[in-house]
């Protein structure tokens, strides 16, 4: 059986109640270890984050958008992948995005895309 340390780590920014635990539970089936903040002050505050796994931002955040999180992150030289979830993103969104290297998933999440994308994105950097 694996451990905590041996799963892939998820930080999951996302200020929707239902929707963090939606995920959360999801995320663990699938063998992630999935630790949620409400926005991106709190995940700043966090430390040490991870030097493996996958960032899946909100967009629409209190505070500091998901995008501008990222940019902070970055900043501070966090290099994990991340993903953007987020309803009707609009062209402006999509362009910020592809410059930052960010893929956008679109809420409502009922497929598998986000899982798959944060496979994609962990095999892509070898986690």
């Amino acid at each position: 059986m694996e451990t905590d340390l041996q799963r892939p780590s998820i930080l999951l920014v996302e200020d929707d109640p239902a929707v963090v635990n939606a995920l959360k539970f999801s995320l663990e089936l699938e063998g992630f270890d999935v630790s949620a903040y409400a926005d991106g002050e709190t995940l700043l505050a966090s430390r040490p984050l991870p030097e493996t796994g996958c960032l899946v931002l909100d967009y629409n955040l209190p505070g500091m958008d998901g995008l501008n999180l990222l940019e902070r992150l970055r900043a501070e030289n966090v290099t994990l992948p991340a993903i953007l979830i987020t309803t009707n993103p609009r062209n402006a969104l999509r362009t910020r995005a592809a410059l930052a290297g960010v893929q956008i998933i679109e809420k409502p999440l009922l497929t598998d895309a986000l899982r798959d994308s944060v496979r994609r994105a962990l095999a892509a950097k070898g986690h």
